[in-house]
């Protein structure tokens, strides 16, 4: 008997019940021990709410009346976190290839999906009443297994990589780090010996790779986190500036919800606007996020940003004023 199934028992003990249920009768009903019984009651009140009282005298639990209608489980359990990693290792699973681990996911995607079918309303499964959409995502590549290998085993790598600003390739020696998953892509943050420090480089953009027996280099956890998570979005590096954005106040009830940094100091001016202010480093996909809010945000600072931004609207203008 797993911890739903116990859950589901004691509320219908519970609710049964006339009058206070003794201890040991709740463990040989659900099958457990004493601590365990005392986890699962705790678990109901912390995370079902579920008004369970203790009566001293005779020693069972009970639900409390005081606390108005009779207290049925809710109809779905998870947080917004625990469903979104539940659908989404549901959904990363059914687009599994067939390979060598396909007997050992069976079971792995079956108990999610019976996690999520023991939550089911109105009839239907709850994965068929959510949907989790991803967009702009770009395939990993075929290099995904022989990048993880070199990782797992710390040796180095040797591969091709397509530059798409340039439109060239070149090879590297990497060092791998650390696999990153963004914005539905995948990213290889590692040191490249070539240009002697740590680069991120697109998966789908590695057009060849082999593992070479040397060992890699590597960095400590703080450096990694120093590199890549001090500045804005997927580009590492130094922060070396401040972006101060300020959005119109129709669009500022959308944004003042939204986290852009870690690091991220946001404001309501007087006027109703919103202001927002983080560090960056490299503003090539800062420069992307301004420019969806079009008319609804204002870079205020610093000069470079706003130039930026001034030059690409007025290129897409220019596109529109062509005969």
């Amino acid at each position: 008997m797993d911890r739903f199934d116990r859950i589901f028992d004691l509320h219908k003990l519970l609710s049964a019940a006339r009058y206070p249920v003794h201890r040991q009768r709740i463990e040989q009903e659900l099958e457990c021990s004493r601590a365990t019984a005392k986890r699962i009651i705790e678990a109901m009140r912390l995370y079902l709410n579920a008004p369970i009282k203790y009566d001293r005298e005779l020693n069972g639990y009970f639900y409390d009346p005081n606390e108005g209608e009779m207290y049925e489980l809710p109809g779905v359990w998870f947080n917004s976190s625990e469903l979104h990693a539940l659908l989404s290792a549901q959904q990363l699973l059914e687009n599994v290839q067939p390979g060598l681990l396909e007997q050992q996911l069976a079971p792995l995607k079956s108990r999610i999906e019976a996690l999520l079918n023991a939550q089911g309303m109105g009839g239907a499964s709850l994965c068929q009443r959510v949907r989790i959409l991803r967009a702009a995502s770009r395939p990993a590549g075929d290099q995904f297994q022989t990048i993880s290998t070199a990782l797992a085993q710390q040796k180095r790598l040797q591969i091709n990589y397509y530059q798409r600003s340039s439109d060239q390739t070149s090879s590297r020696n990497l060092s791998p780090q650390r696999l990153t998953y963004y914005r539905d892509n995948w990213y290889l943050d590692a040191w490249c010996h070539l240009r002697e420090g740590l680069r991120t480089f697109a998966l789908d953009a590695i057009e060849s790779a082999r593992i070479i027996p040397e060992a890699a280099v590597q960095q400590t956890d703080e450096e990694l986190n120093e590199h890549f998570n001090a500045s804005y979005g997927i580009f590492s590096g130094q922060a070396a500036q401040t972006a101060h954005l300020r959005f119109h106040p129709l669009r500022a009830r959308w944004v003042a919800k939204e986290t852009w940094h870690p690091q991220q100091e946001g404001f309501f001016s007087g006027t109703g606007h919103y202001e927002l202010k983080f560090p960056y480093g490299n503003d090539r996909e800062l420069l992307m996020d301004i420019l969806k809010y079009g008319a609804d945000v204002e870079v205020l600072a610093p000069d470079p940003l706003r130039q930026k931004v001034q030059e690409q609207l007025s290129a897409t203008l220019a596109q529109y004023q062509k005969k």
